[in-house]
């Protein structure tokens, strides 16, 4: 299956990422599709080992691939360090909307003292609350409700159902994505003779220039201080933030990795699916933390971090798991044989 595309010259698009060019210059795309099942106006990428078995025998057009590689392609090439990287540059330049949408549906519900951008776009029964503002370019999709106080920057795009509470700050080209809420109240309970009463958050939750976030993510607002989400910051579906966390520039968190409150996770780090944080944490920058971990202690310093058992047959697993709970005993008696053994 290809994707459509605008239509576009291998020099043009070689230009767009600074990159060489292998074979024909005169060749041109309309579509994008996967090495192997590519066709001979499809543009195709090559950056993962995996697929290498469909290179030699692709009939894209194009293939965006690194210099190593080449002699294997029988397509024409633009040659890069990093194919990944570059295909998303092309790929977002090809299929970006040549025709701008600018409108507010009628069954849109918007406060009266409410300020709009040039060419903003609001959809089908949004609702807007008191005192919103709203930048440049701003795209809000159909049944988006925004709390009132609500700042959104330029270029930011709200797809369906997005829920923003009030006072919640939005940057510059922040993409959020359907039924994300954020702003919601954190988890604060206190107790009182065996019956939980609510503690009022009354922080709010900023969310900084660049940053996506993934469909049903919650991001909860803060109990006195602020959530923050810095620029760059990348959130993937079904991830759950807690008050008062703060999350540093440029750090990417795949799917259903749940962080507890007040946790401050340092810049450029990566964070794998399902992983969970416990509260009151402070991770160091540029830490990789690799899926289903659970980090129960600061991380003080760079660099991979995993915790868990990996998958095995079950059989095995049983063997493993009796030999776990049997593990104390076991060190009690390798320190008596040490004993005896020194006497």
């Amino acid at each position: 299956m290809s994707i459509p595309t605008r239509q576009a010259g291998i020099q043009e698009l070689a230009d767009l990422i600074d990159a060489e060019i292998v074979g024909s210059r005169e060749v041109s795309i309309s579509a994008i599709a996967t090495l192997e099942l590519a066709g001979e106006h499809d543009l195709s990428f090559f950056s993962n080992r995996k697929y290498h078995q469909y290179l030699s025998t692709t009939k894209a057009a194009i293939v965006i691939l690194h210099a190593d590689d080449v002699r294997q392609c029988p397509a024409n090439a633009i040659v890069t360090d990093d194919p990944y990287l570059a295909y998303a540059k092309i790929a977002a330049y090809l299929t970006a909307s040549a025709a701008e949408k600018t409108a507010i549906d009628a069954s849109a519900v918007i406060a009266e003292d409410v300020e709009l951008g040039e060419n903003v776009t609001i959809e089908a029964h949004t609702i807007i609350g008191s005192g919103c503002k709203m930048g440049d370019n701003v795209f809000l999709s159909a049944n988006c409700v925004l709390g009132d106080g609500v700042n959104i920057g330029n270029n930011s795009l709200l797809y369906s159902n997005v829920s923003v509470y009030s006072g919640v700050s939005i940057g510059d080209n922040v993409i959020i994505h359907s039924g994300a809420v954020l702003g919601s109240d954190g988890f604060g309970i206190a107790n009182e003779q065996g019956k939980w009463l609510k503690v009022p958050q009354l922080g709010s939750l900023r969310i900084a220039d660049q940053v996506e976030i993934g469909a049903n993510t919650t991001i909860d607002r803060g109990a006195i201080e602020d959530t923050i989400i810095e620029q760059g910051v990348k959130l993937d579906n079904l991830i759950q933030i807690a008050h008062n966390v703060q999350i540093g520039e440029n750090t990417a968190i795949a799917g259903c990795v749940g962080i507890a409150g007040s946790t401050t996770i340092g810049k450029n780090c990566a964070i794998g699916g399902g992983a969970g944080i416990v509260g009151h944490l402070t991770i160091a920058d540029n830490v990789h933390i690799t899926a289903t971990s659970l980090v129960t202690k600061s991380i003080k310093h760079s660099g991979v971090y995993s915790s868990g058992m990996p998958l095995q047959e079950n059989n095995q697993w049983h063997k493993n798991f009796i030999r776990f709970k049997q593990l104390d005993s076991m060190a009690r008696r390798l320190k008596q044989v040490e004993r005896q053994l020194d006497r």
